[in-house]
């Protein structure tokens, strides 16, 4: 895929290559750490392409690789992976060894996520500064174009792409995606370049040669135009980003830093159309805040300040947003549970590299001097992350199936909402839920209103249609409840939107002015600007930038979003009656299997069952969600500030609403050709447990399961004696139970089948053709091999000895009892049924 600049046959490289497919794993990384520390840097150029899709496969997915994210801390091998990808062994020693002498290797556009590829490709440069002066224009045309990263930049470009990179991997195999050696290589790389305490160790082989300066800051002549507006031509782009100052020596410190984050964040996360790219860029949004921003910087309680040193100007654009307009997702992408926690992880640690400022660091003025790894971890969450994270959370949230396992999805949204649980503090996690969210992450809050409203909403379009008596969507529902319902959090929600909502006319007249600083209850995960801003603008740049100028924000404790609140609580109301209905019915089965239920003394309807919960749903299963679904209640209530009152009255709309209080009305259907057709209602109401069928088999009866409570042997050589009979008589079975005297009533009662007699029940849907075969007369003698009937039997036959009776007379005086009972039914049967 990607190879060096320059090629030229390399023996040692050769000889590799046959090594790996004939010597064992161990000798092999023994002996590639010996030429990593022997050989010059010359050579080791040749081999490093080949050496790393060998390890982590290769772009296309033809290389496996080492298969990393199969490989388990068990394994004989890991520890020697582990060894070797070590951010302090031998692979990053080959890094920095070419690093040092200014190497390039190329990766084709191709290979580059769709929307950056498309862009490119259209004659557009990205902004990221990753892909800043590094393309190879090729004569042939764009569609050959390729990046020439450095050796770092490579080797982390290849490690983040095996993550989403299709292969084909043998059948049977499970990825374990929390103890697997590519999620701990993650999460060591992000704690060593990203440190959250200390700095980042420097390379061992840098020098003046071979340091690699980070993008350029903007210098004051470069034009609002280079950043993020497109221009008219490719090459053009190209020469506008080329540096026109020199870079602050300082900011070597965290340049693989900045290299590293930038690559899991455009490999990871940044997967849509080009049309949405295209927009993202569109300059609309970023003039009309531009010239609104202007006109509350002229406002003479608005000081202007220069902007800060270092390398924190590289992203000091005037604004950091860019628009998006809903809708526009990429349909062909789908993210595995995988490639989810592996982001979930990044968003983790940004959260406590960002919360490691110290608070002398945190409540600095702007103009103290500080290193660039500190004003690195101010703007690290909200200039690298928020945008490209919101854009796959709504992806995620509107094309993830409806089951389980978007619990993956739901605890990178819960993690990005709340940074404060990552501050490390000590704290009791009940103690810190009573205690409240701290207000100094007002300020974060709504600089990221959009992750907690318009997501909030995505949750409600999602939860409305899953089933909540089973236990695992109980529990995210339980999960998003308790977040939310966090003391102060709705508060701090609602004074964002009130401030979005805030007309802007009133702005030039209101003498209280917001500064966007820490020591104003702002929190330093948001940018660090010296100029005042207002918090209006702040909060409609944020929507505007995400969503677009001409978006129609749904407030979250509007009157809309209320009412699709109300129903999720009559839901949860319904559902958790549900999972009680289930619980007692399994209290009662368990009470009834005892040992005289394996003669059939106990329940034999073994088809019963409710419908609206799973079959693992049972005994503690379903005490938690009850659990949980009656929490999540209490919850709502406190973030949406129901009253006692309020519940009671949408509690009684359920009641009275209940069908039969036991769901025994059919769920609602339309009569078809071969009977009974689901609606859309009716497979809501199946799925939130309001309604069901009656689960009973309907084929022949004759042909029903064996039961653990019969015979086996009895139940096959009873079928074929009453096959042989039907067969033989059937006809005048017919002729007998269709005659309307006394004699046609009790051969029905001795030879119709079950469904003639029926109670009058609803039953679920079945075919004509079918009801009309099972109602046909017939002879059926499998009641007599149930255990339950052969106990019955014995029992009879001994009363019989006690009264000195032999087998035959007991036979008889059997026979005649059943045909008395019989005779019975028939006479006063209809009787018995009217009173």
């Amino acid at each position: 895929m990607a190879a060096p600049a320059l090629q030229q046959p390399s023996f040692l490289l050769a000889n590799l290559k046959v090594d790996s497919t004939t010597k064992p794993f161990l000798q092999r990384c023994q002996e590639l750490v010996k030429v990593i520390d022997d050989y010059p840097a010359k050579e080791l150029h040749l081999i490093f392409p080949w050496l790393v899709e060998s390890v982590f496969g290769s772009l296309d997915g033809v290389i496996m690789g080492w298969n990393l994210q199969f490989l388990q801390a068990r394994s004989n091998e890991y520890n020697i992976v582990m060894d070797f990808l070590d951010p302090s062994g031998p692979m990053m020693k080959l890094v920095y060894k070419l690093q040092a002498e200014e190497y390039k290797y190329e990766i084709p556009v191709s290979f580059l996520p769709g929307p950056v590829k498309a862009s490119i490709q259209e004659g557009v440069l990205p902004d990221c500064p990753l892909f800043h002066n590094k393309l190879q224009f090729p004569l042939s045309g764009l569609q050959t174009l390729s990046l020439a990263l450095n050796p770092f930049e490579y080797y982390m470009f290849i490690f983040a792409s095996s993550l989403i990179t299709p292969k084909n991997y043998p059948l049977g195999q499970h990825v374990s995606s929390l103890d697997n050696a590519y999620f701990v290589l993650v999460d060591t790389y992000l704690k060593y370049f990203l440190p959250t305490e200390g700095s980042v160790p420097p390379s061992p082989f840098a020098d003046n040669r071979g340091s690699v300066s980070p993008p350029a800051p903007r210098a004051p002549s470069v034009p609002f135009a280079g950043y993020g507006i497109h221009s008219t031509s490719l090459l053009k782009r190209h020469i506008s980003h080329q540096p026109s100052v020199t870079a602050d020596p300082a900011a070597q410190e965290i340049w693989r830093s900045e290299a590293l984050l930038q690559v899991f964040v455009e490999i990871w996360l940044h997967h849509y159309s080009l049309e949405m790219y295209q927009k993202l860029q569109s300059p609309q949004v970023k003039l009309a805040l531009l010239h609104y921003r202007l006109s509350m910087s002229s406002m003479p309680c608005q000081p202007l300040t220069p902007p800060g040193s270092g390398t924190l100007d590289t992203y000091q654009v005037l604004l950091p947003f860019h628009p998006l307009p809903p809708g526009l997702l990429e349909e062909t992408f789908t993210p595995t549970e995988e490639h989810v926690l592996v982001v979930r992880l990044l968003v983790k640690h940004l959260h406590a590299f960002s919360c490691s400022l110290k608070p002398e660091q945190v409540c600095s003025s702007p103009s103290a001097h500080s290193s660039p790894l500190e004003e690195f971890k101010r703007v690290v969450v909200q200039r690298f992350v928020q945008q490209k994270l919101y854009v796959f959370l709504q992806h995620c949230f509107g094309h993830w199936p409806l089951d389980a396992s978007f619990r993956a999805v739901l605890e990178t949204w819960l993690s990005y909402i709340q940074p404060w649980r990552y501050t490390g503090e000590n704290t009791n996690p009940q103690t810190d839920q009573n205690k409240g969210v701290p207000e100094k992450w007002g300020l974060f809050v709504q600089e990221n209103l959009l992750m907690y409203t318009k997501l909030f909403q995505g949750f409600l379009n999602r939860v409305v249609r899953i089933d909540l008596v089973n236990v695992k969507n109980a529990l995210m529902v339980f999960r998003v409840a308790k977040v939310f319902a966090q003391p102060n959090l709705s508060e701090m929600i609602q004074k964002g939107e009130q401030l979005f909502l805030e007309p802007e006319h009133v702005l030039h007249h209101r003498q209280h002015r917001v500064f966007l600083t820490p020591s104003h209850g702002g929190s330093f995960l948001s940018a660090r600007q010296s100029v005042v801003t207002d918090g209006v603008f702040r909060v409609k740049s944020h929507v505007y930038g995400l969503e677009g100028q001409d978006c129609q924000y749904k407030q979250m404790f509007g009157t809309e979003l209320r009412g699709a609140v109300l129903k999720l609580i009559q839901i949860i109301a319904q559902a958790r009656q549900t999972a009680k209905r289930i619980s007692d019915h399994s209290a009662e089965v368990a009470a009834n299997n005892s040992f005289m239920s394996w003669f059939g003394m106990g329940s034999p309807d073994l088809n019963y069952t409710f419908n609206g919960g799973e079959v693992d749903d049972t005994g503690e299963c379903v005490k938690k969600t009850h659990e949980f679904l009656e929490r999540s209640l209490d919850y709502l209530c406190q973030i949406f500030r129901l009253n006692a009152g309020q519940l009671s009255q949408l509690m009684a709309t359920l009641g009275s609403g209940q069908d039969d209080g036991n769901s025994r009305q059919l769920p609602d259907c339309v009569q078809g050709e071969n009977g009974l057709i689901l609606t859309d209602l009716g497979r809501m109401q199946i799925i939130n447990g309001l309604r069901r069928f009656e689960i009973e088999y309907q084929g022949d009866p004759e042909l029903q399961p064996i039961r653990s409570y019969e015979n086996a042997v009895l139940v096959r050589l009873f079928f074929k004696i009453s096959s042989l009979v039907n067969e033989r008589f059937g006809g005048h079975m017919e002729v007998l139970c269709s005659r309307q005297d006394f004699l046609g009533r009790l051969g029905r009662h001795y030879l119709a089948s079950p469904e003639v007699m029926a109670d009058g029940r609803q039953r679920s849907p079945e075919t004509r053709r079918t009801a009309e075969r099972n109602r046909r007369p017939r002879l059926s003698l499998r009641t007599l091999a149930s255990y339950r009937t052969l106990l019955m039997l014995l029992f009879l036959y001994l009363f019989g000895v006690l009264f000195s009776f032999g087998p035959i007379s007991s036979t008889l005086l059997i026979l005649t009892g059943g045909f008395l009972y019989g005779l019975f039914i028939t006479l006063f049967g209809d009787k018995l049924k009217s009173q």
